[in-house]
């Protein structure tokens, strides 16, 4: 059996209400996944997915001139190709060999794979709806975003709310505590919430002595992006409880045989619709330690691009057992949400950080306040904060505020 041909198009899957209106800020191109077709001589076909503006890997013609005339065996363990040819290139060989991927992957420890729900950075009112929804859909676990433009605490107290006893919080804070002395007050009062689990990231990974003093002072789990700091360095300082672990089959199999003999839990991060989720389902499937949920955007799509559903389950997805990934793509759907290119920009907005002294901070993406607060320009955690996003009126007033802004955030010190 030869690669005689690989087809790819892109499709742009539409976000269901709420992900869509907080996503416009920063994150629409994940709108886009291309879809990756991998033709055989053996008449055999598998499929993929990359998410061209989010992925570990995005496969390019050279990935695919390799792969042409070659044994998906032969290729398919090479990481270097990118996420949906990778994953299309399993799929095809599971159909060859008659067996799930999982199968080629190692020796099966379970039959459901936890998953978690995904929420970007959003209102507190805005995480309580979408927590509904999740325990709707049989979720019993979100990983969200915090951040410092919004009141984690407002946060938390609108998700206890909605939840019962037994839903988990992952709060993801991608560094932006900055510092144990920040830190440590801010988990220690988010503590208080039987729901918080895991605190992820708090403040940057590679501030080691900082983190393994967070550590000792949480009653919660503290999970790091496996690599940094190093990870014989992140195990013998034991600056967190478990992992985030992502990218090829090769690197998370790897890093997976890694977590394992730390004893240390992690979960998979591969995000994209159902055919990303069914490659993560089959890596959970033989990785022992993937024992928290895993993450992959699953829930903020409104379509899945597949013909029978992933079905959540007492928060778990039973791993497909059909030859190959064990899905079958929705063509219709992909010929519906069909589009030329990946390019999908973010809302052209000013967004302004209110604070509860009155001050308002007007920025135009979020990378620059991100990047504010990551410099320490303003409180991490501060009660009463909340971002708000100012679409473009056509007035003179905002173009003269968006062209300011642009070069600097600009400071209103209690006045509009």
């Amino acid at each position: 059996m030869k690669v005689t041909r690989v087809e790819r198009f892109f499709v742009d899957v539409p976000f269901r209400e709420i992900a869509e209106r907080n996503m416009a800020r920063a994150l629409a191109g994940w709108h886009i996944s291309e879809i990756c077709r991998v033709e055989t001589d053996a008449g055999l076909t598998g499929i993929g997915e990359t998410l061209p503006n989010y992925t570990w890997g995005v496969v390019t013609e050279a990935a695919i001139d390799r792969v042409i005339g070659r044994n998906p065996f032969e290729v398919m363990w090479d990481d270097s190709l990118g996420a949906g040819l990778q994953m299309a290139l399993f799929d095809v060989a599971g159909k060859a060999a008659g067996v799930p991927c999982y199968r080629l992957l190692g020796h099966k420890v379970r039959d459901w794979c936890p998953i978690a729900w995904w929420s970007i950075d959003m209102p507190p009112a805005d995480f309580a709806a979408e927590l509904k929804i999740a325990l709707a859909e049989g979720y019993v676990a979100a990983k969200q975003k915090a951040r410092p433009w919004f009141d984690v605490f407002a946060q938390v107290a609108a998700d206890r709310e909605v939840i019962p006893p037994y839903f988990s919080l992952d709060l993801d804070f991608n560094g932006l505590l900055v510092n144990a002395a920040n830190a440590v007050p801010v988990i220690r009062q988010l503590d208080e919430c039987p729901n918080v689990a895991i605190y992820e990231s708090p403040i940057p990974q590679g501030d080691v002595e900082g983190n393994r003093r967070i550590r000792a002072s949480t009653r919660c789990a503290i999970a790091m992006h496996y690599g940094s700091p190093p990870i014989m360095t992140a195990i013998r300082e034991q600056v967190c409880d478990g992992f985030v672990i992502g990218g090829g089959a090769s690197a998370v199999l790897r890093q997976a045989q890694v977590a394992r003999e730390a004893n240390m839990p992690f979960w998979l991060q591969l995000v994209g619709t159902g055919l990303t989720t069914a490659f993560a389902l089959h890596l959970g499937a033989v990785c022992t330690h993937a024992q928290w949920p895993a993450v992959t955007c699953l829930n903020i799509y409104q379509h899945q691009l597949l013909r029978r559903p992933l079905e959540v389950k007492g928060g778990c997805i039973r791993v497909p057992e059909e030859p190959g990934l064990g899905i079958e793509l929705d063509e219709e759907a992909c010929q519906r949400f069909r589009v030329p290119t990946s390019h999908h920009p973010n809302l052209r907005a000013i967004y302004a950080v209110h604070r509860p002294n009155g001050d308002r901070t007007y920025y135009v993406s979020e990378r620059q306040y991100w990047d504010d607060y990551a410099a320490g320009n303003a409180p991490v955690a501060e009660p009463g904060t909340w971002l708000e996003t100012i679409p473009d009126d056509g007035s003179t007033d905002w173009t003269e505020l968006y062209e300011r802004a642009r070069s600097a955030p600009v400071r209103s010190h209690g006045q509009p």
